[in-house]
């Protein structure tokens, strides 16, 4: 039986998913325009610009009523607390790893998060796993290995993103909110942080604002665009497509990613190294595969 065609509603969805995934993918070209600027300074002004603007969004939306109702008591704090700690971490590790020149191993981790989502399914969720996942997660590993040959360390920036945005994910499928109404909520939690760290830096004569030059300036403001528009298209397009669909274009983002590093930023790519990605990308096909079969298998029509 031929796939029904898709409608026009799940080719805006799916439209919006790609942009943000390529966009995701592109913005290393923002953070290191910005590399003389502390990668905590600039995570700063990343949770206040980016609140801003989410709040002026949920006003216009009327969604305040779900902040509110997020805050309301203590286990709904502790989750959203835990997973504005988890982001920023996350966001953290990223910046400085694209300003310090890793702009590969970045994409590295963004390419082993569906396989670190795999294995917390197995051994926190207790999901059961079949066979072909069983295999890719073996092939990650073995790839992960490598890089540790190869680097003569752990790829410890590759782990800590896939890692931290892994566990995001798992403790994001406690809360009810939306993106815009979860971002907002975790980054208000963190916001009495954030600003009170740029008050204390615009006090003692440090900081960005009001000091450097006004291109700077600008795209520090832009953090919380940056931000927050791929977000909403993420979240408008994951309403309207198959999970399946969504999971092969987040592939996008790491594989641009890789190219500006290799291509634009000029990394060392051994064959060493090669042979690591090698191995996570045939995880990530054996992943993938398995994937799009279950969900053929699931739409099939009983005999």
């Amino acid at each position: 039986m031929a796939a029904p065609a898709a409608t026009p509603d799940q080719i805006r969805g799916a439209t919006a998913a790609g942009l943000c995934y390529f966009l995701w993918g592109l913005v290393p070209l923002y953070w290191t325009r910005l590399a003389a600027v502390p990668s905590v300074e600039l995570i700063a002004h990343r949770h206040v610009w980016s609140l801003a603007l989410l709040l002026g969004i949920l006003a216009w939306q009327g969604g305040f009523a779900k902040i509110r109702t997020a805050l309301r008591d203590w286990p709904s704090i502790g989750v959203n607390f835990l997973n504005a700690a988890l982001l920023t971490g996350n966001w953290l590790v990223y910046v400085w790893g694209v300003n310090t020149g890793h702009v590969i191993e970045c994409s590295l981790g963004y390419f082993l998060v569906p396989l670190v989502n795999v294995a917390a399914g197995r051994w926190i969720l207790h999901e059961q796993l079949r066979r072909a996942q069983w295999a890719a997660i073996a092939l990650a590993a073995a790839g992960v290995v490598l890089m540790f040959v190869q680097l003569e360390r752990p790829p410890w920036i590759a782990l800590a993103l896939a890692g931290t945005w892994g566990a995001y994910s798992l403790s994001r499928k406690r809360s009810k909110l939306g993106a815009a109404a979860g971002l907002a909520t975790e980054s208000l939690l963190l916001a009495p942080v954030a600003v009170g760290f740029l008050i204390w830096q615009f006090a003692g004569g440090q900081g960005v604002l009001g000091r450097a030059e006004p291109g700077t300036q600008v795209l520090v403001l832009c953090s919380g665009v940056i931000t927050a528009v791929p977000l909403l298209l993420f979240a408008y397009g994951a309403k309207r497509i198959r999970l399946s669909t969504l999971g092969l274009l987040q592939y996008l983002a790491p594989t641009v990613q890789f190219m500006l590093g290799v291509w634009v930023y000029r990394e060392p790519f051994s064959l060493q190294r090669g042979l690591g990605f090698a191995f996570i990308w045939a995880a990530l096909a054996l992943y993938t595969a398995d994937n799009l079969l279950a969900a053929r298998t699931r739409r099939a029509p009983a005999q």
